[in-house]
């Protein structure tokens, strides 16, 4: 697995082809997804080096599909990591869970694998970070380009709902996020409360 070569290729396709209107999945994110499910996986007890390259390939990958489609990025993600990854030395094997980590972002998530349950945490690790509201701020300019939200009202009502309908998956997870994420529920609520 040559994942330096796969790194190159997926960022410089993301930086040429992403929309400027990609608020929220831009490269930035994809950046950010690659270094908490590295945090998380070490964490969480993984130590070999090939697993950890598979997971840092699927959060490579995860958005990609975003150049291409919007609804459906996931199945676009993987398409363009079964068709090349093959160059940088990756086995049908190792792409199949690639794709199917890519796969386990999808919302609502659905992991089972221990390594699917590090990916699908490190996707929306910021639930439970400091720096969530700079972040749903970007998600909600991005939806709003898109027409799938109206006003800040209803984005912070339709948050509340997924927050507390999200559980992380891991310990570490639980451990690290849940407690801030919980603290972003009760901001949420006392928004609605004074708008």
């Amino acid at each position: 697995m040559n994942f330096e070569k796969a790194e190159a290729y997926v960022f410089d396709k993301l930086e040429d082809s992403l929309s400027a209107t990609l608020f929220y999945h831009g490269v930035h994110h994809t950046i950010d997804v690659c270094k908490a499910v590295l945090q998380i996986a070490i964490a969480e007890g993984i130590n070999d080096k090939e697993t950890l390259l598979l997971l840092q390939t699927a959060a490579l990958y995860h958005d990609s599909g975003f150049i291409s489609t919007y609804k459906g990025h996931e199945e676009e993600s993987c398409r363009l990591a079964r068709l090349s990854l093959p160059d940088f030395d990756y086995s049908d094997e190792e792409i199949e869970t690639i794709c199917s980590l890519i796969m386990t972002t999808k919302i609502p998530q659905n992991a089972h694998t221990h390594l699917e349950k590090i990916m699908a945490d490190a996707d929306l690790d910021y639930l439970g970070r400091e720096d969530f509201w700079p972040i749903s701020d970007s998600l909600y300019e991005e939806l709003k380009e898109r027409e799938m939200v109206t006003d800040r009202n209803s984005w912070n009502k339709l948050q509340i709902q997924f927050l507390e309908s999200h559980h992380y998956w891991t310990d570490t997870a639980n451990q690290w996020r849940t407690p801030n994420k919980l603290k972003r529920i009760e901001e949420l609520k006392a928004k609605m409360e004074i708008e």
